[in-house]
């Protein structure tokens, strides 16, 4: 399986990453892509852009090298009512929102995150459940997904998880299987943090083709599939312009 669209990346406006929008674009272009999805951390992470960012993004062209350009964010969940910090007018202007935890952010309860996924899975605005994986914040994967479903949101699997989170292969494996059995879309994404990561998702398509893993579920394998996903949404892409 060829994954052309990848639904979340990071450049230098998170400062624990290392390439720019150009040098993402190029790369992207080369790989043969057809689109990616600038996703930065949103504030509250502690090298997050700044909000101006996300409001700003509208100054990147809408094509690079050929490479279609999404805008998007990655969002922190906060706590177990589901706050996250980007406000609701931003969020309306984006292609893609992601929401994820990461523990500096985060001032839920340990022992309980099921309530917190619901709430982010109930928010109108929040596009995809991001590496949701880690052991350290399990919760109800059949009770989230099936909600996911209902609510057209998307699950990810993540490349970079199986490198840098090997604790989550297990539960990312589990999570898949559920999306197959529920037949819930999910996107297979790179999480890059430089360009070199782009486009890379061996690790996470292995996993998927060992459990027979519907192709037609992947919904970012080509931008056409992602846009006709949205669209059922009720969400257009690409509306927002310099």
């Amino acid at each position: 399986m060829k994954i052309l669209l990848d639904t979340h990346t990071h450049t230098l406006a998170s400062t624990h990453a290392y390439s720019t929008v150009l040098e993402m674009a190029k790369y992207a272009s080369e790989a043969g892509m057809e689109a990616i999805a600038i996703t930065d951390h949103a504030p509250a992470i502690p090298d997050g852009a700044h909000p101006w960012h996300f409001q700003n993004l509208k100054a990147i062209p809408r094509e690079i090298y050929g490479v279609k350009i999404l805008y998007g964010a990655e969002v922190n969940i906060l706590d177990l009512e589901g706050n996250i910090d980007l406000a609701d007018e931003v969020l309306e202007k984006l292609d893609v929102v992601n929401a994820s935890i990461h523990a500096p952010c985060y001032n839920g309860d340990v022992t309980d995150h099921t309530s917190a996924y619901l709430a982010i899975v109930n928010n109108p605005l929040v596009d995809v459940i991001c590496h949701s994986g880690s052991p350290a914040f399990a919760y109800d994967y059949e009770k989230i997904i099936d909600l996911a479903k209902k609510n057209h949101k998307l699950i990810e699997i993540n490349n970079h998880s199986f490198d840098v989170r090997k604790a989550s292969i297990p539960n990312c494996r589990k999570i898949a299987e559920i999306c197959k059995e529920k037949e819930v879309g999910i996107v297979v994404s790179s999480d890059a943090h430089i360009t070199f990561d782009l486009g890379n998702y061996n690790n996470a398509l292995g996993m998927l083709s060992e459990i027979s893993f519907p192709e037609k579920l992947v919904i970012n394998r080509d931008l056409k599939s992602f846009e006709a996903y949205m669209k059922e949404k009720g969400k257009e892409l690409f509306k927002w312009h310099m």
